[in-house]
């Protein structure tokens, strides 16, 4: 018992290593694949961040070369110009970009005019890096907290050439970093642009504008104090900073850096990796639950079977002792089997017997279908026969061959018509396509017309022009003569005989059949299978027709249905859908 005591828990403890091992392997690897899209998300939102950033810091440094090279600033520079103008050009270019402040200044580097400083004496610009940048005919751009205003601002120099094409002066821009930051301050992830000194300059995270980075060093310190804990590493190929620098900012950062050569910076994007853990930790977990109810079940099955060895052991102690009531029992119990096999055989026997009994009423279902379809063509075969012999005895062999040609049509359609017959019963369908409406009436029409007539039925079809539906011509066809025979045969008993076909194309192809019988009795049961209102045993119907009508228009999408008129008889209307041209069918 010890030993395999023993034995199970060093199973148990392999087990436990296993699902660990593989649920470690799962987060890794599902950790890996989350920081990589978490890596071209961040890339994305810093990559936005840029390119918000330059774009507004290049709209006032255009604003700088195209307001630099204006004749009131020119005139200025060159002694001529009026100082009040020049200050109310610059005063209004301020007001519609935010400028912080427009400077113009000649090339000593003393200021002529200012948008916001009234008194501009005594200043001067001489010695800004931008400024002697632009002295060279280049632009120059420069960023620093500005003394005057107390805030961060960007310089943006443009010179000012004369008719001779060297530098009279030089327009500067100075642009409110805090204005610019506004409209993303907050945004996203944390993102902050430090220049090549490695000073945080502009951030969407206040907490670290002014923070640095010394050369060789991979974080960043804050302008005073100690720095706080901050540490990297590497994971599936990412770069990681673990930092304790505020509320607003990861535990754990995903560091992601952009150079941004245009205004000399380096944009960098710290992303929270705590949704990729959580990713990674629950496919991780998800991983080890199946493991773990998969261990379970084994576990389950060796107790199970433990439990069962015990059993068996403790029935063979006991087989000695009761040998004589076990023989007994097995006796019993072979008996029983026996019953219990012949009853099973019974019961095969049984459901063999309903199967076939089942197969042979579908048979008879299925004959009587077949019937209900081939008679009509048979019906029409027989009339075309008689009436090509009849004129063949009055030598009219022309006529004869139209009704020979129609037996042979009618031969071909009895063909059809067994052919989707047979598909029908083997689950397949005729392929729809387009039918015309008007012409399959027609020809219904001319089905059933030699009958009309011999029981005194008029039936009023103005037919037209081709109205194209959706469906099968060979079904469609004997929905109308299904529909057109049982009017007939409703009005049997009535003086007037009258059948009345409308075809109406909006909203939807609807053909409505009315007859001047005596109604339907039971319009919800009328297309039932082996429904009739026929005397039982009769020769004119079985019941099928209607019911294989209402599965033949079901079959093309469209709907039958069957009610009383207000004015007597019935009216059956049949709905089908329109044939739409597509660039298949065009084809």
């Amino acid at each position: 018992m010890t030993t395999w005591i023993r034995h199970r828990a060093a199973i148990l403890l392999f087990s436990l290593l296993a699902i660990s091992a593989v649920a470690g392997g799962v987060w890794h690897y599902g950790y890996g694949q989350a920081l990589d899209q978490l890596q071209r998300r961040g890339e994305a939102d810093l990559a936005l961040a840029s390119d918000r950033l330059t774009a507004q810091l290049q709209r006032y440094q255009e604003l700088a070369v195209f307001l630099a090279e204006h004749p009131e600033l020119l005139a200025l520079a060159e002694g001529r110009g009026d100082a009040a103008a020049a200050q109310a050009l610059l005063l209004e270019a301020a007001d519609k970009t935010t400028a912080l402040d427009l400077i113009y200044a000649d090339t000593e580097g003393t200021v002529l005019a200012s948008a916001r400083a009234a008194d501009v004496t005594q200043t001067s610009v001489a010695g800004a890096q931008h400024f002697e940048r632009a002295l060279h005919g280049a632009l120059g751009a420069h960023h620093a907290v500005d003394d005057t205003y107390g805030t961060r601002a960007f310089y943006f120099a443009a010179p000012t050439f004369g008719a001779d094409r060297k530098v009279r002066g030089a327009l500067v821009v100075v642009v409110d970093v805090v204005v610019v930051e506004e409209n993303w301050r907050g945004d996203g992830p944390a993102v902050v642009f430090s220049d090549e000194g490695g000073l945080v300059f502009i951030s969407n995270r206040s907490e670290l504008l002014f923070w640095s980075r010394e050369a060789g060093e991979v974080g960043l310190r804050p302008p005073e104090g100690d720095a706080p804990p901050f540490s990297s590493y590497w994971r599936s190929g990412f770069e990681i900073w673990r930092l304790n620098w505020g509320p607003y900012l990861p535990e754990r950062g995903l560091h992601i850096v952009q150079d941004l050569p245009v205004i000399d910076m380096l944009g960098e994007a710290i992303v929270d990796v705590a949704p990729a853990r959580r990713l990674a930790g629950l496919q991780a977990g998800f991983v080890a639950a199946v493991a773990l109810a998969f261990g379970l079940i084994l576990w389950l099955a060796m107790e199970r079977r433990r439990v069962l060895s015990e059993a068996n052991v403790e029935l063979e102690a006991r087989v000695d002792a009761r040998t004589k009531a076990l023989r007994q029992t097995n006796a019993a119990l072979r008996r029983e089997v026996v019953e219990r096999e012949e009853a099973e055989a019974a019961l095969k026997q049984a459901q063999a017997d309903l199967v076939q009994a089942g197969k042979l009423s579908a048979l008879g279902q299925m004959s009587a279908g077949i019937s209900h379809e081939l008679n009509q063509p048979l019906m029409a075969i027989q009339t075309f026969a008689d009436n090509g012999e009849r004129f063949l005895a009055r030598g009219n062999a022309e006529k004869a061959g139209e009704n020979l040609g129609r037996i042979g049509q009618m031969a071909t359609r009895m063909a059809r018509i067994i052919k989707n017959l047979r598909a029908f019963a083997r689950n397949e369908s005729e392929p729809m396509g387009k039918v015309d409406l008007v012409s399959v009436i027609d020809q219904a029409v001319e089905l059933t017309g030699s009958r009309l007539r011999q029981d005194g039925v008029t039936l009023g079809w103005s037919g037209g022009a081709p109205v194209y539906a959706l469906g099968g011509e060979v079904r469609l066809g004997q929905v109308f003569v299904n529909l057109i025979n049982n009017a007939a045969d409703a009005m049997a008993d009535r003086a007037d005989k009258h059948i009345e076909i409308v075809l109406a194309t909006e909203p939807r192809l609807a053909v409505q059949v009315m007859d001047s019988g005596p109604g339907i009795d039971e319009p919800d049961r009328i297309f039932d299978p082996f429904y009739t209102t026929k005397e039982v045993g009769s020769s004119e119907g079985m019941g099928l027709g209607l019911s294989i009508s209402y599965g033949l228009v079901q079959s093309f999408g469209g709907n039958i249905r069957g009610a009383n008129r207000p004015e007597g008889g019935a009216v059956f209307t049949v709905e089908l859908d329109r044939w739409e041209e597509t660039e298949e069918s065009a084809a």
